[in-house]
């Protein structure tokens, strides 16, 4: 499948095992960037959380994709963020202030 037509799901399929990071991170952060709490397939916000769980040094390469993924978790508040499952408020701020 061309980049271009992989789905939010895909992505998340392929950021979760951390396949190809430095090629697979650009193109999960980019739907994340309009839409934080994008639902893949469990739950809204699912992709961010797995984009967001990602290690620190798989960023390296990729710091202005970090910046933005980072602008992007800071938009969502409130409850909506509250209600995420499996600590994704704690992921999302330790993601958030790794910066």
């Amino acid at each position: 499948m061309p980049p271009g037509e992989l789905r939010p799901a895909d992505l998340r399929t392929l950021v979760t095992p951390r396949v190809a990071p430095a090629s697979v991170l650009p193109l999960a952060v980019l739907p994340l960037v309009e839409e934080p709490l994008l639902a893949a397939y469990f739950y809204e916000g699912d992709p961010l959380l797995a984009t967001g769980s990602v290690p620190a040094a798989a960023w390296a390469v990729l710091p202005e994709f970090e910046a933005r993924l980072r602008a992007a978790v800071e938009r969502p508040a409130g409850a909506a963020v509250d209600e995420l499952p499996r600590g994704g408020a704690r992921v999302l701020a330790r993601f958030a202030g790794r910066g």
